[in-house]
């Protein structure tokens, strides 16, 4: 991983006013009207997600770290607000000052990370969608944007809640939310408050170098080696594995064979994440393996 720039501290030491009228008003963009879509007119973030919940709540935030996760993939890091707050798993509306489109990014950090250091981090990946095009192009340290919480994904037990085997499901940049699931089931399992059975994670992309987060996860299952596990997936790897990553990654798609180890049809909560026709061909194999719909949980970016 090459950093592009030096991460700056910030976070709750880092004055943010509360959300002030004049510059987020700016930065709304005109009220969402229902209208046929041409089929060859592709629904922006904002009319796709028009029916999902939001927070009422637009909140100033400040860039302060760029990380190159990948060749293709940017991190940011994000100080907000003191009263912003998020489930794992949940995107976030990002507006950005002369940018007329509104962005749609999944948290790919945890609710742990918020209320430790005040900040919370998205992976972009590159495309020409203004949002994506100025994360790689235009955004710096510094950068001034504003954050409004939203999503239907996420994963937000209560101590009273009955235990969980949790099986995480990913595929390319379908790993965001649920990497910040698998954190917050680690945070949970630091304090001893999480009706948490279990959590394996199967993460699919095309090559080694695709895989996000690769070695942040595994040093969180190695943390918890009882209870959390991971296997990758690599679909069009040419060169040999790295070392370490070679008792780790298949170099095939996720079987459900692998799934089926991992499926307990009382006890396994299962969420998917990646390109449409993955999941919908996991979810028919985990039904198949006798887990019930109302336990499969999935968000589709398109």
């Amino acid at each position: 991983m090459s950093v592009h720039c030096v991460l700056t501290s910030a976070g709750r030491s880092l004055s943010l006013s509360c959300p002030a009228a004049g510059l987020l008003r700016s930065l709304l963009p005109p009220a969402i009207t229902r209208r046929n879509m041409s089929s060859k007119r592709q629904m922006d973030h904002l009319e796709r997600t028009a029916h999902n919940q939001r927070q009422s709540a637009l909140y100033p935030a400040q860039v302060c770290g760029i990380i190159n996760e990948s060749e293709t993939v940017k991190r940011l890091r994000i100080a907000v607000h003191p009263d912003f707050n998020f489930k794992a798993g949940q995107w976030v509306d990002l507006f950005i000052p002369g940018v007329e489109k509104v962005g749609g990014f999944s948290m790919c950090s945890s609710p742990g990370l918020l209320q430790r250091e005040g900040v919370v981090e998205l992976a972009v990946k590159y495309s020409k969608h203004p949002p994506a095009h100025w994360v790689h192009t235009a955004c710096t340290l510094g950068s001034q944007v504003a954050m409004r919480v939203g999503g239907d994904f996420y994963f937000d037990p209560s101590p009273s809640d009955p235990a969980v085997n949790l099986l995480l499901v990913a595929g390319g940049v379908g790993i965001n939310p649920l990497y910040s699931i698998l954190s917050h089931a680690a945070d949970l399992l630091e304090v001893s408050r999480a009706p948490m059975g279990s959590a394996h994670l199967c993460y699919s992309a095309k090559t080694t170098q695709e895989l996000l987060f690769k070695n942040s996860i595994l040093q969180v299952c190695g943390q918890f080696p009882d209870k959390m596990s991971c296997d990758f997936h690599v679909t069009q790897q040419s060169n040999d594995l790295e070392t370490h990553l070679q008792s780790f990654v298949n170099r095939q798609r996720i079987t459900a064979e692998e799934l089926r180890a991992h499926v307990d049809p009382e006890r396994t909560l299962c969420y998917l994440c990646g390109p449409p026709p993955m999941i919908e061909a996991i979810s028919r194999t985990l039904r198949d393996l006798g887990l019930a719909q109302d336990r499969i949980v999935f968000e589709k970016w398109w």
